[in-house]
């Protein structure tokens, strides 16, 4: 017989809810929130206990909540998952037909690319040749931003890329549709879009940026892990997070 759901673990998906992702560090402060607003017994190293008794009542819904890693320093989020809607359909009733195979054709070229990103100019250029209805450069960015602001996609200095929301949600949809075009990291064998290539045509291993920062931390030679020759790329510093009480601010 499964636990049943208290007043904190409502709370708690309630702010799931709201929020669609939270980061770890948000998720254990709302764990501890939750817990201490309705007088729930809180021990911080339940906190995936406490998302299972969650994720029981939510499954005859379809629903559940998903960890996932951030491309971006590798820390760890929890999204809430629609596992009824495997692909982009789940994102109808936000956008409109157009709208929605500008986000297909986004997806297309960030995981036909090798750097995992697409430029807001091949954006544009697409917008032009939808076969739904054709955007103008003034709305299509304004759709790209609602993208950004929905967290389904991450922009930086103009190239886009998918976000860790999309990722975690869409991870099926991506290994289904794009099987042929994925990798998956060497270190933590998650989906990876942006990262470094062992530059050996007879390897082509790719690794996240974090876990070659990791995987090479403190070595002076650095070599590739499935071929030994040498790692030529640049090695990425670790990246350094906001101090702890900003980060639970957030929420």
């Amino acid at each position: 017989m499964s636990r049943p759901m208290g007043d904190s673990h409502k709370r708690f998906l309630q702010t799931m809810m709201s929020n669609g992702i939270i980061s770890s560090v948000q998720a254990k402060a709302l764990h501890r929130h939750c817990c201490e607003t309705h007088g729930a017994h809180f021990s911080p190293d339940r906190l995936e206990e406490f998302i299972d008794v969650i994720n029981t009542h939510l499954q005859p819904m379809f629903m559940h909540i998903r960890k996932g890693m951030s491309e971006e320093d590798g820390a760890q989020h929890y999204a809430l998952v629609n596992m009824a809607e495997t692909d982009i359909t789940r994102m109808s009733s936000d956008y409109a037909d157009n709208e929605l195979e500008l986000f297909r054709k986004t997806m297309d070229l960030i995981l036909d690319s090798e750097s995992g990103t697409a430029s807001s100019t091949d954006l544009l250029n697409c917008a032009d040749r939808l076969q739904t209805k054709k955007m103008k450069k003034k709305e299509t960015e304004h759709v790209l931003n609602k993208f950004v602001q929905d967290k389904w996609l991450h922009e930086k200095q103009g190239e886009y890329t998918l976000s860790t929301r999309c990722i975690i949600e869409m991870e099926q949809y991506i290994r289904t549709v794009y099987q042929d075009l994925i990798r998956l990291c060497h270190v933590c064998h998650n989906i990876v879009l942006q990262g470094q290539i062992c530059e050996n045509p007879e390897c082509g291993i790719k690794m996240h940026y974090y876990c070659v920062a990791r995987y090479f931390k403190g070595r002076i030679d650095p070599h590739c892990p499935s071929c030994s020759d040498f790692w030529a790329h640049e090695i990425p510093g670790l990246i350094s997070r906001p101090p702890k009480a900003n980060r639970e601010a957030e929420l």
